[in-house]
């Protein structure tokens, strides 16, 4: 399985491709950065960051995209810039057919340190262990796109074994419920007959 992991961000955009299975050893094959001025007009921004995830999808050629899930914060300005260009990414992978995943940071540093109140030294200093880097990925952005590479290919078959079992459970659901019975006029065949009831004349 190949991913390419995006950590979106409008200044800097972290990116970096990941090979391998669940349970194996991983390998890192690309990492590094998309960066946009921050004095630039945003429509110009946003295309930069496609431009340069593009890129990386032509490099590549990733099965799977996983981008980090936009969550609130105090400063707002910093959610919108986030979420922007968490948008560019989805579009982009979303064109060419290929799947996107959104994973939380807590999930992403639960899968990769085991804890999900790690901070991005730790989430640097086990990405470098898990590919068995020289040293940990600069900056922080490329680490954290590198760790959500990683947290999917572990991730992912559990989530496929998941939607499976919903599958055929629903499946399962659908046969065995009875179809409903469906209503049919007075007069028409096999339809209750609306006759009135006699009443009971009094006797004197």
């Amino acid at each position: 399985m190949r991913v390419l992991g995006v950590d979106p961000g409008l200044t800097r955009c972290g990116v970096g491709v990941v090979e391998g299975v669940a349970g194996r050893p991983l390998t890192m094959l690309g990492v590094g950065v998309v960066r946009t001025p921050a004095d630039a007009e945003l429509g110009h921004r946003l295309v930069a960051i496609e431009q340069g995830i593009e890129h990386w999808l032509d490099e590549h050629r990733p099965e799977y995209v996983a981008v980090e899930r936009v969550f609130s914060q105090h400063n707002v300005r910093t959610v919108m810039g986030t979420a922007q260009a968490s948008a560019v990414a989805l579009l982009c992978a979303s064109r060419r057919g290929i799947p996107v995943a959104l994973h939380t940071p807590s999930e992403v540093k639960a899968a990769v340190t085991g804890s999900g109140r790690a901070d991005k030294a730790q989430v640097g200093a086990m990405v470098t262990r898990l590919l068995r880097l020289a040293a940990p990925p600069r900056p922080a952005d490329a680490a954290d796109a590198l760790a959500l590479a990683i947290c999917h290919i572990w991730r992912a078959p559990a989530q496929n074994r998941l939607q499976q079992a919903v599958a055929r459970h629903q499946g399962t659901a659908a046969r065995t419920s009875p179809a409903p019975r469906a209503s049919r006029a007075p007069g028409t065949p096999g339809a209750p007959s609306a006759v009135p009831h006699a009443s009971k004349g009094r006797t004197a």
